[in-house]
């Protein structure tokens, strides 16, 4: 019944009756030169392709690549070093098509200010891309790590989700241009994420304790459904039409269960918002996709 309710919202115009496909593979990774992927978002300027970022100690390039996993391009960014780039967005804002580069990872819990890198979406694959502005931020209450960044462009706002506090926390960012340095608003915390129970931890004390972990989420094309992804599953918190995530928060998060996947840190909607594309920080990397099916 979730799947099918949260079907509907996705993509209203769909038939009653809309639901998840089962979780497919439509490709494998084993280019070294996406070896570390920890962010993953559908391309506007290139009609079915995906760029994805590396995680720290990688280069600051961006690559393109399609849904069977073979890469097309490497861009690099003009204008920004990678510390540790954990997710990636794109959206359109005034009429151009952008990509959001969130420098947000922070392991050790020590980073006083994050960044967040806008560049527009390259065209030409040949050359350079220009950061076009970079957001400055830190936390209202001290150093914390994060791996999950999307964009809302109607609202002019990054929505952000820490990573190792139970529960996860949703912050929000000004989008636009902005002088000097923002403080992250709290929104409020998903408690709608399912946490390992004792069993599971008793079972794998490693795995179970990290499998709740936010590592990456994407916004749906319409701004209505947050999709957040840890190691086990996709979870999704879904607003009604114009309004604010606090009510959303309040709810049970309809989730899907990911098939074994190592490391799963990128996800990404499609561009007309009916299949997300999941992907792994260790080679080989399968994809994996879940399309919206009548």
């Amino acid at each position: 019944m979730h799947r099918l309710l949260l079907a509907l919202l996705l993509l209203p115009a769909l038939a009653h009756g809309a639901r998840w496909s089962s979780p497919e593979v439509t490709g494998l990774v084993t280019d070294r030169a996406m070896d570390e992927i920890s962010g993953l978002a559908a391309s506007r300027a290139h009609p079915g392709r995906y760029w994805a970022i590396n995680d720290s100690g990688n280069t600051a390039e961006i690559h393109l690549l399609d849904p069977r996993g073979q890469r097309h391009a490497s861009v690099a960014l003009q204008g920004a070093a990678n510390i540790d780039w954990e997710d990636l967005a794109s959206f359109e804002l005034d009429g151009r098509r952008y990509l959001l580069v969130a420098d947000t990872g922070d392991n050790g819990g020590i980073r006083q200010q994050l960044l967040l890198h806008v560049l527009e979406e390259p065209v030409s694959l040949d050359r350079p891309a220009p950061v076009a502005w970079t957001l400055r931020f830190r936390w209202p209450d001290g150093p914390r790590d994060c791996e999950a960044a999307a964009v809302d462009p109607v609202r002019g706002e990054v929505l952000l989700i820490s990573k190792k506090r139970v529960p996860a926390e949703l912050f929000r960012v000004s989008l636009r241009p902005a002088a000097g340095e923002q403080v992250a608003e709290l929104i409020g915390t998903l408690r709608g994420i399912e946490q390992p129970d004792a069993e599971e931890l008793e079972k794998n004390p490693v795995y179970g304790r990290y499998r709740a972990q936010v590592t990456a989420a994407d916004l749906s094309p319409n701004g209505r459904v947050l999709a957040v992804l840890n190691y086990r599953s996709v979870h999704f918190l879904v607003r009604e039409r114009g309004a604010d995530w606090m009510p959303s928060l309040q709810k049970k998060m309809p989730h899907l269960i990911l098939p074994w996947i190592p490391q799963a840190e990128g996800i990404a909607f499609s561009v007309d918002g009916r299949s997300l594309l999941i992907g792994s920080e260790q080679l080989p990397s399968p994809l994996i996709r879940y399309r919206i099916v009548r």
